[in-house]
């Protein structure tokens, strides 16, 4: 049994480990916090020009462009967002297994020509050490979201798919439902993909609540299905647009902004995602370090009582003789 000088300084160690890690789940719920208003404040514009610019592309005989043409795929970019430090949980672990599994894939289908777009440095690092051919350093954009920058990247990538150096463009990233629920995904960038969005997917996002607990997730939860009854009522939006000068001017407008705003609504989502899980992860560990410190006090205690104990009975045995 450990003396009660070894317990108390161990009560003292988890203690400092517990003042940590409550300081980093505060710190991650207003990171979260702001990332909330980022995501809020951009995503009424870039759900509804997705909505006019895939409309278009669906609806019109000559609204046809190399953006949205199939083509035999024979080199592949894929964008993977993860994050620049550790202790999130499984958020970049899941990000990487994601990348190499599609990479399989691919190379399952013979083709083999794949350039990464690593935006994150665990990412990065990752591409690295498997030998992977990546584009560039983007770790910057991981901890300061940057939109100018993302338009560089959309307007690299674009510029590489008219030329045909790339036949497919693929993102893999964390999509933010609410603090408590970030759903991995991996969507087509390029080619446009008229068929692949779902525009009430967005409707249940909760950008709002930084708590994560199973009570408040069950109410958000409910609270989100009687807002999406209240919104299926809304008499739903007019798609007879006119279109002025002409649909190719009108496209060659709409589309690099579609882009760019399709980059960096990933970012925020994987932005956001992560502070969620790191407050997450911090939360569970502050929680854990409580449970073991009542077991150390425990233990504390019953040692401390066992040492008098033990003095008693030595000064009553003493006293006898």
């Amino acid at each position: 049994m450990p003396s009660l000088k070894e317990i108390k300084n161990r009560i003292a160690s988890v203690n400092n480990t517990r003042k940590i890690t409550s300081a980093m789940k505060m710190v991650a719920s207003s990171k979260l916090h702001h990332a909330q208003v980022m995501i809020e404040n951009m995503l009424p514009y870039e759900t509804m020009l997705e909505h006019i610019l895939k409309t278009f592309l669906a609806s019109e005989a000559d609204a046809k462009t190399v953006f949205s043409a199939e083509r035999e795929v024979k080199s592949v970019a894929i964008i993977v967002f993860s994050s620049n430090s550790s202790l999130c949980g499984g958020f970049n672990a899941n990000v990487i297994k994601s990348l190499i599994t599609s990479i399989q894939r691919y190379k399952e289908e013979g083709i083999n020509d794949i350039i990464v777009y690593p935006v994150g440095r665990k990412v990065a690092e990752k591409v690295a050490k498997v030998g992977l051919k990546a584009a560039g350093d983007y770790t910057t954009l991981c901890d300061h979201p940057n939109a100018q920058q993302c338009i560089e990247i959309a307007h690299e990538i674009g510029k590489k798919f008219q030329k045909g150096e790339i036949d497919r463009v693929e993102m893999i990233y964390h999509h933010f439902k609410s603090a408590g629920s970030q759903i991995l995904t991996q969507r087509r960038f390029l080619p446009i993909n008229i068929n692949e969005v779902d525009f009430t997917a967005d409707k249940g996002r909760d950008l709002t609540s930084t708590i994560a607990t199973k009570e408040s997730q069950e109410y958000l939860r409910q609270h989100a299905q009687h807002q999406t009854v209240k919104e299926e009522a809304v008499k739903p939006l007019n798609d007879n647009f006119l279109v002025e000068p002409d649909m190719q001017t009108v496209l060659c407008k709409l589309i690099p902004q579609y882009l760019n705003l399709k980059l960096y609504t990933a970012l925020l989502d994987s932005n956001a995602s992560e502070h969620a899980a790191r407050m997450v992860a911090m939360q569970t560990a502050t929680d854990n370090a409580d449970e073991l410190l009542r077991q150390l006090n425990l233990q504390y205690n019953k040692s401390r009582q066992q040492a008098i104990t033990n003095e008693l009975l030595d000064l009553a045995g003493g006293s006898q003789e």
